[in-house]
């Protein structure tokens, strides 16, 4: 089989500009780099990639941490990153976690491995003093805000987002409020939200509050709970736009009008949102990941924050 060194031989060029012609370099005149590609195909050679890693010094990989899949923010950051990778002629490697710390951390070890370039977070388990010291072996980048320097991020500002979504609900006229969230107070987001309805409404019903939703069964399920209370809410910030969909459903098989009789507004901009005709915030994930993307291969800690909409449509 061949190797390297006989192309070289065959090109009559330095083994130099053989790797400098396998790592697309644009510094190689047009007659070396037809003499090797020429030599390459007469040979039929196949370069060992990671001999060419070797030499770039970079695997050209990327590794992104998501807790699961089917769940439409992680889903979106990493549709994101995975138009820019195709763009870029990056390879995309997916690190599912279940939100386990030890898994976590020997997803981490490839950096140290040098088996990828770098870590994109979509959601984390362990806290940054047990992430950051990876910052060492490749570029880590976050799709939350942290104000570690060692860490790149893009970001929404989720506190100010849930703010106006609350707000915007109770200038709707609707003063009881019930939201979904994905996790249960273990999770930044869900405190956040919790803030903010405070900040908002003042102190949290217990019953306004259901966590373990993701999907359009939870939000029938949340639904169920949520439109039989004694103090039924005239509102619901539902966690996604699959979530609102099923708090749709149920509240219409119960004869309630949408949004007469309860108001729902979900998240993420989905398709089931916009073919039902659901209002949403728009955290724009895709654009997150695009971002956590460019910063990831640019080796940056810079800070990007990528700003919400709200969509009004006609379920408010």
């Amino acid at each position: 089989m061949a190797n390297i060194k006989d192309i070289a031989k065959r090109a009559g060029v330095s083994v130099s500009t053989v790797s400098r012609v396998l790592n697309n370099h644009k510094y190689v005149s047009s007659e070396k780099r037809a003499a090797v590609q020429k030599a390459i195909a007469e040979m039929n050679y196949t370069p060992n990639k990671n001999a060419v890693d070797l030499i770039r010094g970079e695997t050209r990989m990327i590794g992104v941490i998501i807790p699961y899949n089917n769940n439409q923010a992680f889903d979106q950051m990493l549709h994101g990153v995975l138009n820019k990778s195709v763009e870029m002629d990056y390879s995309v490697t997916v690190l599912p976690t279940k939100y386990d710390k030890q898994k976590e951390l020997e997803y981490f070890s490839l950096l140290k491995n040098k088996l990828l370039d770098s870590i994109i977070i979509t959601s984390r388990a362990n806290n940054w003093e047990a992430i950051i010291p990876y910052t060492h072996y490749g570029t880590v980048i976050a799709c939350e805000y942290t104000d570690h320097p060692e860490i790149g991020c893009a970001y929404v500002d989720r506190y100010a987002s849930y703010v106006d979504a609350f707000q915007y609900l109770k200038n709707k006229g609707n003063q009881r409020v019930a939201f979904t969230t994905a996790r249960g107070v273990e999770s930044k987001s869900t405190l956040q939200a919790i803030a903010a309805y405070k900040k908002v409404f003042g102190e949290l019903p217990p019953d306004y509050f259901i966590a373990g939703c993701y999907s359009l069964k939870d939000g029938y399920r949340a639904g169920k709970k949520l439109l039989h209370l004694k103090a039924q809410p005239m509102a619901v910030y539902a966690n996604g736009d699959q979530v609102a969909g099923g708090i749709y459903q149920y509240a219409t098989s119960i004869n309630l009008k949408v949004p007469d009789d309860l108001a729902i507004l979900g998240q993420e901009n989905q398709q089931i949102g916009i073919g039902m005709g659901i209002s949403t915030v728009n955290h724009q994930l895709i654009k997150v990941g695009e971002r956590a993307f460019d910063l990831s291969t640019h080796k940056s800690q810079q800070k990007i924050e990528i700003p919400y909409t709200i969509i009004e449509r006609s379920s408010v």
